[in-house]
């Protein structure tokens, strides 16, 4: 199945599977999370965490475009922190968390 996670694909093949892997289990939670949310324009809210997430693909740790996937999450659902944490390791979670705190 085709979905938006394969516009990111291009720009994360200098990593392993296991990193690519992780990258898609932060899109899939922030998609889910997102899930009946839409930007302004009518496109689903999931679009713009993507788009950040292409923009920050282009370095040498998969934990930006994680990042840039979650950075709405704890902000704009009802996931919570602890919730990242447990699923992405604690220093996704701070980083997550002080993007969200730094608004």
């Amino acid at each position: 199945m085709t979905h938006e996670f394969d516009s990111l694909r291009p720009a994360l093949a200098y990593l392993s599977p296991d990193e690519i892997g992780q990258i898609e289990q932060a899109y899939e939670f922030s998609r889910s999370a997102h899930e009946g949310q839409f930007r302004k324009s009518g496109e689903p809210y999931i679009s713009h965490p993507l788009a950040v997430a292409g923009i920050l693909a282009a370095g040498i740790s998969t934990r930006r475009p994680v990042r840039a996937l979650l950075h709405d999450v704890v902000e704009d659902t009802p996931a919570t922190a602890s919730e990242i944490e447990a699923r992405f390791g604690k220093a996704v979670a701070m980083l997550v968390e002080g993007v969200s705190q730094a608004r």
